[in-house]
């Protein structure tokens, strides 16, 4: 099985944005040392806590920093951009860094609304998203009437980012590879996934259906250690939750001080393609970190993989993407060296 990384590119707590841009340089380095098929980075946006705001950028200042990593977008928002746009600059990416590029699309904003209508200049474009996705694919494949060059007969892979069963039948449909983001959108993971295999239609850029699974991965070297530093992820979590654009906090030994020292914001926030309700935010804010976070790996090497066992048992996918929450980078980077570990014992 492959195994990935998803980056945020937060910050932690007491960072500026360019010590952050940096931890995202090590860890790609790192990963790449690693075998890690691929090094994603998302697309955020007004959230001070968080620096891939604009991600195409660190999408090239990773790939000057590495050799022979994957890097791409986990995901390029489309309804934000222009496909031509975007055809031109992965075009462009794909040509000074050849074969070593992934094209992630989400029909999110990643944003809240405001900022989206900053971002798209005009209205909601989400229902076209179906639509850019192919006029998208035109402009590499050379079938739109005008050209983006140098994006024109280039081959830069295509991924369909969801968390719906809207998304995983367009994936199907196109016969894209279709990555789930369970890692923060659990509920309908076993539903989406088997929606996109059942319906899958064969196409030139894909035979069989490929299922990239997002996951939270927390791997220290015992139980207790593993758990305390999730409690960093428990603090993130909450946060967006609640709206308080934090970074990264240190863990604390008891994640009750969390929630006790919760204080509930006024509005309501957005994070993708999540919608919270306000009456749930002030009564059930515990119970929906824990159904955000439900797809978590945590604890030593052989309690993860029992976890990553249990998790196959219950979904079919091809590879795991995962997303680490660690406030100490030399902890999170030999976290991800513990998953490695773990990939290649279990089957």
């Amino acid at each position: 099985m492959k195994y990935s990384i998803l980056n945020l590119v937060p910050l932690r707590d007491g960072q500026t944005f360019k010590e952050a841009i940096d931890s995202m340089v090590r860890l790609a380095k790192k990963a790449e040392e690693l075998g890690y098929e691929r090094y994603w980075l998302a697309e955020h946006h007004n959230m001070k806590s968080v620096a891939s705001s604009a991600t195409k950028q660190l999408i090239q200042h990773t790939l000057a920093n590495t050799s022979t990593l994957r890097v791409g977008s986990g995901g390029i928002m489309l309804p934000n951009h222009s496909p031509y746009l975007i055809a031109e600059e992965f075009g462009m990416l794909e040509t000074l860094y050849p074969n070593r590029v992934d094209l992630g699309l989400g029909r999110a904003p990643g944003t809240d609304m405001q900022t989206a209508q900053a971002l798209r200049r005009d209205d909601d474009r989400t229902m076209d998203f179906p639509e850019e996705v192919e006029e998208l694919q035109g402009y590499f494949k050379g079938t739109e009437g005008i050209n983006a060059y140098p994006a024109k007969g280039l081959d830069v892979p295509f991924y369909i980012l969801g968390s719906s069963i809207q998304s995983a039948y367009l994936a199907a449909k196109l016969g894209l590879p279709y990555s789930f983001a369970a890692h923060f959108a659990p509920a309908m993971m076993v539903e989406a996934i088997n929606t996109y295999r059942r319906n899958f239609q064969p196409s030139d850029d894909l035979v069989q259906p490929y299922v990239i699974l997002g996951a939270n991965a927390i791997v220290a070297d015992t139980d207790e250690e593993a758990k305390f530093l999730a409690t960093t992820q428990t603090q993130s979590f909450l946060n967006i939750v609640t709206g308080q654009q934090r970074g990264l906090m240190p863990p604390v030994e008891d994640e009750r001080q969390i929630y006790e020292n919760l204080i509930s914001v006024r509005q309501v926030p957005h994070f993708g393609p999540v919608k919270f309700d306000i009456d749930e935010l002030f009564q059930n804010e515990k119970a929906m970190v824990k159904n955000m976070s439900a797809i978590s790996l945590i604890g030593s090497k052989e309690t993860v993989k029992q976890q990553l066992q249990k998790l196959q048992s219950i979904v079919e996918f091809d590879e795991i993407m995962c997303n680490s929450y660690i406030y100490d980078e030399a902890k999170q980077h030999h976290s991800y060296e513990l998953f490695a570990e773990v990939i290649k014992e279990v089957k």
